[in-house]
């Protein structure tokens, strides 16, 4: 069958006309945060939140992020402990790494590092083998950088003659601690 243009005169049907495309509907905005700072958390840690208060020992296997009280003993040497700009820590405190932002009072043990910020007090003795104390921080106690082989601090092949004093890094304070 071939194809044959009609010669018959055209009718004139209008062609129906496509409606105009409707926008499509957008999912609404997903809403902006109302806290102004988010609760701070490490990919594999715990976060004690500012409304929670322990009494008793911590430990466990994760690093902790402190912004709450805690009274008793925090042993987590494997891990990091931070006490954040709202915790409030009455215990001693062992990590691997420990940051204090709030206040501590207790003695902080760090298996590889303490670090006193700014904003942060402590008022006890810190045992690390290195130790920064932020122009501005609060400090009352000792420093001790021999880490104790328990804590798993590193073996050190030749003990420092203890008629050096060994100097702590703390800003413009020039905290100086004698090992």
């Amino acid at each position: 069958m071939v194809w044959k243009k009609n010669d018959d005169p055209p009718t004139h049907h209008p062609e129906p006309t496509p409606a105009p495309p409707r926008p499509l509907a957008t999912a609404p905005a997903a809403p902006a945060p109302s806290s102004p700072e988010p609760p701070r958390r490490s990919a594999t840690g715990a976060t004690i939140g500012p409304s929670i208060f322990i009494k008793g020992d911590l430990s466990g296997e994760e690093d902790l992020v402190i912004e709450g009280r805690v009274e008793g003993k925090v042993d987590l040497k494997q891990n990091n402990v931070t006490v954040g700009k709202n915790g409030r820590v009455r215990a001693d405190v062992f990590g691997k790494v420990v940051i204090i932002e709030g206040e501590v009072d207790g003695n902080v043990f760090a298996r590889e590092q303490a670090i006193l910020r700014q904003a942060g007090a402590i008022r006890g003795n810190i045992t690390a083998p290195r130790v920064v104390l932020e122009d501005g921080s609060r400090f009352k106690g000792s420093i001790d950088m021999e880490v104790p082989k328990e804590m798993g601090g590193p073996a050190r092949s030749s003990e420092p003659s203890r008629s050096e004093p060994a100097t702590v890094s703390a800003g413009a304070a020039g905290v100086k601690a004698t090992a």
